[in-house]
């Protein structure tokens, strides 16, 4: 590698430390002390930035990271074309249709699936090639909160473990799509530092 480091976008939440312990494995460690949002690693290889999960591939796009580490859900939702590098073996989750416990799936007056989601392009899209029509109120969080209090009687939305459904007396329905986590790259970024990001690649999917 030469000695500018890669650029590299980090979300905030339960992928950064599965991220962090997956490249210390490899050797390639680093911290962000005294809530900085920028790091390096300890060998020089890579300039991290934390960042907004949903604001990752804005970051990418623009080429203020050259690479993120992103889940298929947020990547669908930007609308942004990148290329996806590498799978990464953990960070997997699915995205499913939840309802009340026992409920059937039945669709509203007029033939209206009505769903609340934060996945709105993703929940457009999937029941659109379904021919299904929906309506959907867009939430940006806890909307499991939807069906209990009755503005929806389903949600869309990842279900890792499925204990928040649970605990509102809600199950999943249907899993519409499993997600998982991909490194991506700005598609001028790596057509420049394709030799840097190809030995990147080759380390993150090294055995530890």
């Amino acid at each position: 590698m030469n000695n500018q480091p890669l650029t590299l976008a980090l979300p905030k939440g339960r992928l950064e430390k599965d991220v962090q312990a997956h490249l210390a494995a490899r050797g390639i460690n680093f911290s962000f002390e005294n809530r900085k949002l920028v790091a390096q690693d300890s060998q020089g290889l890579l300039r991290i930035m934390l960042v907004k999960n949903a604001d990752l591939p804005v970051y990418v796009h623009h080429g203020i990271a050259g690479l993120g580490i992103c889940g298929d859900d947020v990547l669908y939702e930007s609308g942004y074309d990148f290329f996806r590098l590498s799978h990464l073996p953990f960070g997997s989750t699915k995205m499913c249709l939840a309802g009340r416990k026992d409920d059937e799936l039945q669709s509203s007056q007029g033939g209206v699936l009505r769903v609340a989601t934060k996945f709105t392009r993703f929940t457009r899209d999937y029941f659109h090639n379904q021919d299904t029509a929906v309506e959907m109120i867009k939430l940006n969080g806890s909307v499991e909160l939807a069906p209990v209090l009755g503005l929806a009687p389903y949600i869309v939305d990842l279900v890792e473990t499925g204990s928040t459904l649970k605990a509102n007396n809600l199950a999943v329905l249907q899993v519409l799509q499993e997600i998982n986590v991909h490194l991506i790259a700005n598609p001028a970024y790596y057509k420049y530092h394709y030799k840097q990001v190809d030995q990147f690649v080759r380390i993150l999917e090294q055995e530890a």
